[in-house]
C-alpha cells in the first residue's frame, strides 16, 4: 500500500511513524510534511489546503490511502475532492466535519442523539464558557468565573467577526476518546488527558495543547467501549441519519462531573497532542485500521506514554521562526521519541518554524516512569525562549 499522510505538524510525525512501522505499508509519502517526517518519508512541498495540487499528488503518485491530519482541510472539503476522484481517504466528509467546523451543529446533532453535554445559555451569565463557532486551533474558548472574564471574552468574536455560543461551565477532569469511525460503526482507542492552558497548574490562555498523557487513573482503558455505546455510536447514527455519514476519526472531548461524564466538544481528526502518547501505546497494524478494517479494535500494551510540548517563547500570542535548535538526538539516544511540531531546515540546521516546536515523549511501565523519562530527553533539548509545563501527567 502507498500511503500520503497531509499535514506538517507532531499528530502527523506521529502517524508518520507508525504508519511506517507497518509491514503492509510499500511507500509513505508526505505533504508538506517537516524535518523529522522526512527521516521517515517522502515528502513534497503541498500545502494541506491545496487540494487541487493534493489531489494530483495522490494520482501523479497512485496512492492507495490518504490521511488528513488537519481539521481545516477537512472542514473545507478535501476528503470530497479526493473521494471524487476516486481516491480512498481517511476523514470525514465536508458535512460530517461540521461536527468539528461548526460548535452550533454539533449542540444540535448531540441534542437529537440524546448524548449528554453543556446546556446553552440564551442570555452570557456567569459562570460560563464562551466559544467562538468555528475553527479555531483549539485557542477559541474562553471560561468567564465573572463578569469582567465575560466581558474580556466576548469582545474576541466581535473583533474578528465570528459567530459564538456561551454555554455553562462544567467542573471535572477532562479526557479525550478518539474512534475510528465508518458509517454507524466504530472502535475506540484507550482514553488520553491533554494540558490546554500555557502555564503550570492550568494557568494562562489556551494553546493546542502543551502535553498528554495514557492511560488514565480516573478512567481505564476497558471503559473505552462503555464510552464509545453511549457517546461516539448516538452521534454517528444521528450523523447518518441527516445524511452525513461519517468515515474517519471521531475525538470526543469529554469532562467527568459529579453527574457523570459530559461532552465538551467533538471533532474530526485525530488529537493533538494526545495522538503522540496513544500511538507508542500501539501494538497492532495502524494500516488496515485507517484503511476501514474495523473488525478489531487497537491493542494498545500495557506500557504508558507521556508527552511534552515544547513551545517557543512567545507561544501563544505568536510563532517562532529561525532559532536554532539543539539536543534532539541526545534526546532521542534516551529512548525517548521526539516528534517535530514546528521546526524546518536552515542551510542544514535545525531550526524553530510554529509555536508549539517540538513533543518529546517517554514511555515506561507506569505513567510515573514514562513522565520521568519525558523530561529527561526533554532536557537535553534546547533553543533560545524555550518553554514547556513541569506538571504534565503529575496529577496521575
Amino acid at each position: 500500500m502507498r500511503a500520503l499522510v497531509v499535514g506538517s505538524g507532531g499528530r502527523e510525525h506521529a502517524l508518520a511513524w507508525s504508519l511506517s512501522r507497518s509491514h503492509s505499508l510499500e511507500e509513505l509519502h508526505a505533504a508538506p510534511g517537516n524535518p523529522g517526517i522526512a527521516a521517515l518519508a517522502h515528502c513534497h512541498p503541498v500545502r494541506a489546503d491545496d487540494h487541487g495540487a493534493l489531489v494530483s499528488l495522490a494520482r501523479e503518485l497512485r496512492i492507495d490511502l490518504v490521511i488528513v491530519g488537519p481539521e481545516a482541510p477537512l472542514v473545507a472539503g478535501l476528503a470530497d475532492e479526493l473521494r471524487h476522484r476516486g481516491i480512498a481517504v481517511f476523514g470525514p466528509s465536508a458535512a460530517a466535519a461540521r461536527i468539528e467546523g461548526s460548535k452550533s451543529f454539533a449542540k444540535e446533532v448531540m441534542d437529537a442523539a440524546g448524548v449528554p453535554t453543556a446546556r446553552t445559555l440564551p442570555v452570557p451569565r456567569p459562570p460560563c464558557v464562551v466559544k467562538l463557532d468555528g475553527l479555531a486551533a483549539g485557542k477559541g474558548v474562553w471560561v468567564c468565573r465573572d463578569e469582567a472574564e465575560l466581558q474580556l471574552a466576548l469582545q474576541v468574536p466581535e473583533a474578528f467577526d465570528q459567530p459564538f455560543h456561551v454555554e455553562e461551565l462544567l467542573e471535572g477532569p477532562e479526557l479525550s476518546l478518539f474512534a475510528v469511525a465508518a458509517g454507524e460503526t466504530a472502535v475506540a482507542f484507550p482514553p488520553a488527558r491533554d494540558y490546554k492552558r500555557i502555564g503550570d497548574g492550568n494557568t494562562g490562555p489556551n494553546t493546542g495543547g502543551m502535553g498528554s498523557f495514557s492511560p488514565l487513573p480516573d478512567v481505564t482503558d476497558d471503559q473505552a467501549p462503555e464510552i464509545l455505546e453511549t457517546v461516539h455510536l448516538p452521534v454517528l447514527r444521528e450523523l447518518a441519519r441527516r445524511g452525513a455519514p461519517f468515515h474517519g476519526l471521531l475525538y470526543a472531548g469529554l469532562m467527568r462531573t459529579d453527574d457523570g461524564l459530559r461532552v465538551i466538544e467533538f471533532n474530526c481528526r485525530f488529537g493533538d497532542p494526545e495522538t503522540q502518547s496513544l500511538l507508542p501505546r500501539l501494538e497492532s497494524d495502524l494500516v488496515p485500521l485507517l484503511a476501514g478494517d474495523l473488525s478489531q479494535s487497537p491493542e494498545v500494551g500495557d506500557r504508558a506514554g507521556v508527552t511534552i510540548v515544547l513551545a517557543g517563547g512567545d507561544y501563544p500570542e505568536r510563532s517562532d521562526s529561525g532559532t536554532p535548535i539543539e539536543g534532539v538526538e541526545d534526546a532521542e539516544a534516551t529512548g525517548a521519541l521526539v516528534f517535530h511540531a514546528g521546526t524546518a531546515l536552515h542551510d542544514g540546521r535545525l531550526v524553530t518554524n510554529g509555536g508549539r516546536i517540538l513533543d518529546v515523549v517517554g514511555l515506561g511501565a507506569t505513567v510515573e516512569d514514562a513522565r520521568s523519562a519525558a523530561y529527561d530527553a526533554a532536557a537535553r533539548i534546547d533553543f533560545a525562549g524555550m518553554r514547556y509545563r513541569t506538571d504534565i501527567a503529575a496529577d496521575a
